[in-house]
């Protein structure tokens, strides 16, 4: 009979937002007349950027002409969207990144899970505690940890703290780390770090030769103009790092599917003789493998947020985003909560009440309020004790739920 891969047998029961929703639909299967709101999981709710469905529905007809269409592309996603990812994204902000060393992909989440692939099994690895659960979970599934200990945590990997008491900034490891997650704005907690910070941690993974995985999915959101869009507006980091950008968040394209990462032709790793091999070519290849590429029509649309109009149709997505997110912050502020996050990301942080856990809050706010949100514990051991709100809703729900959990 056919062996299993075991490593998915050190996974925790369930991964956090199907937990959510499982729960979620116990509650509603026996309250029935619950009109619930949901503020949990990060998905967008607001129509598409109209550039963008034009843009689409454009190509959408071309790819219906002999002319126009367009069977496989290139895997690496099209020259004139890598070109404008480059220019816009990149170049405009000082950052020396070419369209080359670009790749189009259908989601974040899966390339800082894929991109283990072309890492080895032995590295050291580093991950922030409270974290965005794929980090974790695709170490696991790839061998890369031990069991899972009692307190939830994996044996091998190596937890940074962020809390109130560090600003939620995680101190610099005491020892060398190969590989190191790093996301900000940060999700789930919304922190954000500032390019002298950043800059502490370019310094460390060049001292110590380390990789930074740096995750930016939410970069769009930033409202203080001097905090840092990209790693690689750090001097050095593209000898240390590879980012992951998303459409979904600022285009709202979480059901779209269009992302993107970069990794600098220069950067490079060690194999088992101590040669220097390069992980531009490494990934190059993984992706011809086992990718066949974004379709046109979505390209198209993602090009289309890079368009004058299209940028101003985006910014008004994230401004309706972050208004929802300050009417949040405000009303929970107002009732006493501690609320952190909010101001440069669409993640409120709330200090649950010291008789509580994060758990038991949730299924306060679900049976009190009929609002949903995100347990601080389900994103690791120094997320117990605090509460994820995201800001994804319509204004008239963000303000109903803000009136129902202040009024419980």
């Amino acid at each position: 009979m056919v062996q299993v891969n075991e490593n998915y047998l050190k996974l925790k029961a369930g991964y956090l937002f199907p937990e959510i929703s499982k729960r979620v639909s116990a509650y509603t299967k026996s309250n029935v007349d619950a009109d619930i709101i949901k503020l949990g999981i990060g998905d967008v709710t607001e129509p598409l950027p109209k550039s963008c469905i034009d843009a689409m529905n454009k190509a959408l007809l071309e790819m219906g002409t002999f002319d126009g269409f367009k069977g496989y592309g290139p895997e690496q996603g099209y020259s004139w969207l890598r070109e404008k990812i480059s220019t816009h994204d990149f170049i405009s902000r000082g950052c020396q990144i070419s369209s080359e060393e670009i790749f189009v992909s259908d989601g974040s989440k899966c390339d800082s899970s894929n991109i283990l692939d072309i890492l080895g099994d032995n590295n050291s690895i580093a991950v922030t505690d409270p974290v965005y659960p794929v980090y974790v979970d695709s170490n696991v599934m790839t061998g890369r940890t031990g069991e899972s200990l009692q307190d939830g945590t994996y044996d091998g990997l190596i937890y940074l703290d962020i809390n109130e008491n560090n600003n939620f900034l995680p101190e610099l490891p005491k020892n060398k780390v190969d590989i190191i997650y790093l996301c900000f704005p940060n999700n789930p907690t919304g922190a954000t770090i500032t390019k002298s910070e950043l800059k502490r941690w370019v310094d460390y993974a060049n001292e110590n030769k380390s990789l930074i995985l740096f995750d930016a999915a939410y970069e769009a959101f930033i409202q203080d103009k001097d905090l840092p869009h990209s790693i690689y507006e750090i001097e050095g980091a593209k000898n240390c790092a590879i980012e992951f950008r998303s459409f979904s968040k600022n285009a709202g394209f979480t059901g779209v599917r269009c992302a993107y990462t970069v990794i600098p032709k220069n950067l490079s790793g060690l194999n088992l003789k101590g040669d220097m091999i390069n992980l531009w070519s490494l990934w190059n290849r993984r992706q011809s493998t086992k990718f066949n590429g974004v379709s046109y029509i979505v390209q198209r649309g993602a090009e289309a947020v890079y368009s004058s109009e299209g940028k101003k149709q985006v910014k008004g997505l994230i401004d309706f985003y972050m208004e929802n997110a300050k009417i949040m912050k405000i009303k929970l502020q107002t009732a006493g909560f501690t609320v952190y996050g909010g101001d440069n990301a669409p993640y409120i942080w709330i200090k649950v009440p010291d008789q509580m856990n994060s758990w038991d809050f949730f299924d306060y706010l679900l049976e009190k309020a009929n609002v949903v949100g995100t347990p601080g514990s389900g994103f690791g051991l120094s997320g117990e004790g605090y509460f994820r709100l995201s800001a994804f809703n319509s204004r008239s729900k963000v303000i109903d739920a803000m009136e129902r959990i202040t009024n419980i």
